[in-house]
């Protein structure tokens, strides 16, 4: 491979990497920037959504915790408020009143008792051996004693086990006493327990100490943050739920939601695994990254592909330009051999009609001296009519030539075909010798005279024999030529035994510049321009060919007039 083939190798493939490059940056910006910003709205959307719905549920289960306990608690007050001092202080009719509790709100409340101002237990009914119990020193007793209805953080007091307390404060003969009751932890524990989103979420409540009121259902240290933050209820109000995502110490990030219940005692938290809680979206957008990726390989795919055909074309654009350039280089070299062959041709023609002529005057001064004695003079009479033919035979030629070249006159004529024939063979005839190819032909005797160019038809012709003699050129062969009457033609055909023309090359061969010669041997225009002369002289030219069998062109020559001999 030359320097120019690697440079033109070079040029197409800079050509198509920019061809590539172009097509991708048209199709994949476009496909980027939309992508991007549905994909960012979505992931907006998709946040604030997810963080809405556990604001909602967060306030939800809230309410039906803050439910819970101001019902319980309006229970104690109720029966406070309803019963005697003395009558809830008859053991049998406590115990009455909390059966008649259980059968209602089933197994919430554990037992009732009544404490006097002194925080002893005067009056007990339950599972456990509480009465006299002192508790004086309680922190939940020093609070119920300050407030009407009370209800205390969840603690294992004398019994040991979780539970807390809701009480009611009323006055008999001028001293305080308080009714209370211990609700069933694992009753009030179930209202979060089962609050359960996804593989992590999970609900617990705390105090303002930070001290779990329920089971969280994972570890969880509320001592750092962002719990130090969220006990620190003032900046929180009320009936608001905060939300914040932070990242934990193992480094994953979490999402915290959290509101005050209990008057504000309490925090009711929910937490949960910030992937857990985006899992859908997390799956929308991988899914939607496999989707661009295989869009985006689509295209690639697709741009390469396309670039290739675009820069095949264009290179097939430019061969078919140069190949068309030499065919002009070509042809006008062959306009160049037209023009100066018949120059030579002119130039010939005078010598040889000088020489014709002097050989006529010397024949005529040997009829009129008297020579009859000279022992050669059969010997001039031979040389002069040698002289004579030869030339005859060298003004043919020109004339030949001259017409080959288009310098004879186009005007229409009625011409012998088998003539013209004769003619092109003898024109032809020593490059089929060096061919090793022998011209046989078979002439109709009785062919009608056709009204025609001669030089036009002249050409045609040596252009079909010259076609067929490079058709078997170097191996040689036969070139067949045969005239005969087809209706209101004259069918000429020339057929040859060469490797013949594939069926693909058929359907181009009277294309102008269509050839299969080597470079340089062919230009594509010969049978272009025969075509166009059978067409201008109303007649055709066709061919039937056969890989390896051989070729046969067709010339079909339309009599106008016949004239006889």
């Amino acid at each position: 491979m030359d320097r120019r083939d690697q440079s033109s190798n070079g040029y197409y493939r800079s050509l198509t990497r920019n061809m590539v490059l172009i097509i991708l940056v048209v199709s994949v910006t476009p496909l980027i920037l939309i992508s991007g910003t549905i994909g960012y709205y979505f992931d907006v959307s998709y946040h604030e959504k997810a963080l809405e719905h556990l604001k909602v549920l967060v306030k939800k289960h809230r309410q039906n915790v803050d439910n819970f306990l101001h019902e319980k608690l309006a229970d104690i007050v109720l029966f406070a408020k309803s019963y005697t001092f003395e009558q809830l202080t008859d053991e049998a009719f406590l115990k009455d009143r909390l059966t008649l509790l259980q059968e209602q709100y089933g197994r919430s409340f554990v037992d009732l008792g009544v404490v006097n101002d002194q925080g002893i237990q005067i009056a007990y009914a339950g599972p456990f051996r509480l009465k006299n119990a002192d508790y004086s020193k309680a922190e939940w007793f020093t609070k119920a004693m300050q407030a009407e209805a009370y209800v205390s953080d969840v603690f294992h007091g004398l019994r040991g086990l979780p539970h807390f307390i809701v009480s009611a404060r009323q006055e008999h003969q001028g001293k305080k006493w308080i009714l209370r009751a211990t609700v069933d932890f694992e009753a009030f524990n179930s209202l979060v327990e089962h609050i359960r989103i996804g593989s992590t979420g999970f609900v617990f409540i705390i105090n303002k100490k930070g001290e779990f009121q329920t089971k969280p259902r994972y570890e969880v240290e509320t001592a750092k943050e962002p719990y130090l933050d969220s006990l620190k209820f003032e900046s929180l109000p009320l009936e608001e739920v905060a939300v914040l995502e932070k990242v934990s110490d193992a480094g994953v990030p979490v999402i915290h939601v959290w509101s005050r219940l209990k008057n504000a005692d309490w925090l009711l938290v929910y937490q949960q695994n910030a992937s857990d809680a985006y899992a859908v979206l997390n799956q929308a957008q991988k899914l939607t990254i496999a989707i661009f990726l295989i869009g985006v390989g689509g295209i690639i795919i697709a741009a390469v592909l396309l670039a290739k055909r675009l820069v095949g074309h264009i290179e097939k654009m430019e061969l078919e330009k140069d190949m068309m350039n030499d065919q002009v280089i070509e042809a006008g070299k062959l306009a160049a051999v037209g023009e100066l062959a018949a120059g030579i041709a002119h130039e010939i023609n005078n010598p040889v009609a000088v020489m014709v002529e002097e050989a006529g005057w010397i024949q005529d001064l040997l009829e009129e001296e008297n020579l009859k004695p000279s022992a050669n003079l059969e010997e001039f009479k031979r040389s002069l009519n040698q002289i004579r033919t030869q030339g005859q035979r060298c003004k043919e030629i020109t004339h030949k030539l001259l017409s080959f070249a288009r310098k004879t006159d186009p005007t229409v004529k009625l011409v012998q075909v088998n003539d013209l024939i004769q003619d092109v063979i003898g024109l032809s005839q020593q490059r089929a010798l060096y061919s090793n190819v022998q011209v046989e032909t078979n002439l109709a005797p009785d062919l009608p005279k056709v009204e025609v160019s001669p030089s036009e038809l002249q050409q045609v012709l040596l252009n079909m024999i010259n076609n067929s003699l490079d058709a078997m050129d170097p191996k040689g062969g036969i070139v067949k030529i045969t005239s005969t009457v087809s209706g209101k033609h004259v069918l000429v055909d020339v057929a040859d035994t060469g490797a013949g023309i594939p069926r693909a090359n058929l359907q181009r061969i009277f294309d102008p510049f269509f050839t299969t010669k080597p470079v340089g041997k062919g230009t594509g225009l010969g049978l272009s321009i025969c075509y166009g002369i059978m067409k201008k002289m109303g007649g055709d030219l066709t061919v039937n060919s056969a890989v390896g069998v051989g070729t046969t062109f067709h010339i079909h020559i339309p009599v106008r007039q016949t004239v006889e001999g």
